[in-house]
């Protein structure tokens, strides 16, 4: 019976989960929000339990596989190219929130030890950025603010959980600054080193896989097999998984085939979804339960909820004030991209007048490549740091992003049991996460709305749609060019080679425009004559295709159902109508 019940359980949260999505994104109000909210409500109905989820269930079973969903669709050029602001929000404002919490909180409670305190700063200082992330894409937050938000949240976890292990030695006594900050290092190194090794070993083992099943089955269990051996050998299992998914999400398109990058994205936001979601709604449940514990205490809950306001008052300030030199080391980043920039193209002409001054070498070519690959890397930095850089009105909307969530909710629960207070300490982290998530939550779009930080236009996304869809298409025609001529060589030198018909020719040139077609469908526009000509045939060819693929269909349906063609022929032919319709889908962005 217990089981049954617990089945019902999970399929209700899947079914509340999906519902409440569908709601927010009616409502205009980010589903976390309404699930926090909705959980709070639930667990005080009459004949609901006190729920309390053990910590190492979030830590080691749900942590790894949110982590890994979230970094294996980041794209490494944004972490690139944010490198600076992400290393100074996950790491320097996370060490300096801690300690300032902590600080604070063992002058404010002397009874609460320091090193217990700055274990409580340590929970509560790393932001998550599902919700602000999820209401700033909806909103059109610019995509260098996204990125940041979303590489803040990837690191600064791994940083948190390190802080607050070294602390927790502390209370037990055996705290050395040097030594902890040694045991720091290595647990980043040796995490880092972990991560890649797997990540490496998992995306080649993988290439070798025809099976989409079995390539789906080895991804799933990429995070475990990162997160736990880095634990044992004392590493952050957390950097290990982000590491391990960053690269697995990187070298993807170069190793994996289509398929299994195809199921890979869908897999990984599907877990993403239900992790995140139903993590939050749990945050609701576990309300009642805190708040018994906290109850029978000495320590009153007003003490308690005053504290808890105040350090979500004290997080807020700190992280606006960070914002100043954030901004003021963005603009340096810049002048650093303008000498790069220049540096680099000078270096490209350089060893371009030196390969034409003299009968030029395969070595002289590669080396005139990558200089020149370099220039334009340098170029593209440059123009992204201009379009995209962040004034002042960015960096408040930055500052007002941070939520705290799930991990904070964990980490508080992994406090030791014989720490004084603790109770009250997780009841702290509980009510700095629910209401910076409620607080940020419910204002962010205003912010938004009202400061509209700069960055792309609905125009500049246009531009540069428009201009891939024309590098892609010129690269796909000199390509079929150059294998026609391979073939006519061919045909030349052995008569049994046929040339190509000049109607095999016209469908090679035809795939070229038909490959990239569907991105006519992400192109923002503000009116119809804003449409190129080759743009507007793409989009006649997708409706003519796709009027063709209904009527496919509907044969095929019409034939399964009379019975004249075997059934596995029948699936065969599914799966090819399937598989067409892929390639004709328009391509979906974001989550």
């Amino acid at each position: 019976m217990e089981l049954t019940e617990g089945l019902l359980i999970a399929a209700a949260v899947l079914i509340v989960v999906v519902a409440v999505s569908l709601l927010s994104s009616r409502i205009g109000i980010a589903a976390p929000l309404l699930l926090v909210v909705l959980g709070m409500g639930v667990g005080y109905l009459p004949g609901i339990p006190l729920i309390e989820i053990d910590p190492e269930i979030i830590l080691v079973a749900l942590l790894p596989p949110l982590l890994y969903s979230a970094a294996v669709n980041v794209p490494v050029l944004d972490l690139r190219r944010n490198l600076g602001p992400i290393a100074g929000l996950s790491v320097a404002l996370v060490i300096i929130s801690a300690l300032a919490v902590g600080v604070l909180l063992h002058l404010i409670v002397p009874a609460i030890p320091l090193a217990a305190a700055i274990a409580l700063g340590a929970v509560v200082a790393p932001t998550d950025a599902v919700a602000a992330t999820a209401i700033g894409k909806r909103l059109g937050m610019p995509p260098r603010l996204v990125s940041i938000l979303e590489g803040e949240s990837l690191v600064n976890d791994a940083t948190s959980l390190v802080l607050l292990r070294t602390a927790i030695a502390a209370v037990a006594g055996s705290f050395v600054f040097w030594e902890a900050f040694g045991i720091f290092v290595y647990a980043v190194i040796v995490a880092a080193l972990i991560g890649l090794a797997i990540g490496f070993i998992t995306v080649w083992v993988r290439s070798k896989l025809v099976n989409p099943v079995y390539d789906t089955v080895i991804s799933f269990t990429v995070p475990f097999i990162a997160f736990v051996p880095a634990e044992a050998a004392g590493g952050s299992g957390v950097i290990a998984v982000v590491v391990a998914g960053l690269y697995s999400g990187h070298h993807a398109v170069q190793k994996l085939n289509a398929r299994a990058r195809v199921n890979e994205r869908l897999n990984w936001r599907t877990v993403q979804f239900l992790l995140e979601h139903g993590v939050f709604l749990l945050m609701g449940l576990e309300l009642q339960a805190l708040l018994t514990d906290v109850g029978a205490s000495s320590f009153t809950l007003a003490h308690t909820g005053l504290i808890g306001l105040g350090m979500v008052m004290v997080l807020l300030l700190l992280r606006m004030a960070f914002m100043a030199p954030l901004l003021w080391s963005l603009q340096r980043t810049l002048n650093k991209h303008r000498v790069r920039a220049a540096g680099t193209k000078r270096a490209a002409s350089r060893a371009r007048e030196l390969a034409d001054a003299e009968a030029i070498t395969d070595t002289q070519e590669i080396r005139v490549l990558r200089a020149d690959r370099r220039a334009r890397r340098s170029a593209a930095d440059l123009e992204h740091a201009r379009s995209q850089g962040l004034n002042w009105r960015g960096g408040f909307t930055l500052g007002w992003s941070g939520m705290r969530g799930v991990v904070t909710l964990a980490a508080a629960q992994s406090i030791p049991t014989e720490v004084p207070y603790r109770s009250h300490l997780v009841l702290i982290a509980f009510i700095v996460a629910v209401v910076t998530l409620l607080l940020h939550g419910l204002t962010l779009p205003a912010v938004v709305r009202r400061l509209r930080p700069s960055g792309p236009t609905h125009s500049d996304r246009a531009e540069e749609l428009v201009g891939l869809y024309t590098d892609l298409t010129r690269a796909g025609a000199q390509a079929v060019e150059s294998a026609l001529e391979n073939e006519r060589a061919l045909a030349l030198e052995d008569p049994r080679h046929p040339e190509p018909s000049d109607r095999t020719i016209q469908r090679a040139k035809v795939s070229v425009h038909d490959a990239v077609a569907p991105l006519g469908y992400s192109i923002p526009r503000t009116s119809d004559t804003a449409r190129s000509a080759s743009e507007q045939e793409a989009l006649t060819y997708l409706r003519l295709a796709r009027a063709a693929l209904e009527a496919q269909r509907s044969l095929l349906l019409e034939e399964r159902a009379i019975g004249q063609y075997d059934s596995a022929a029948l699936r065969l032919a599914e799966e090819a109508l399937d598989a067409h319709e892929l390639r004709l889908a328009p391509p979906i962005a974001g989550h």
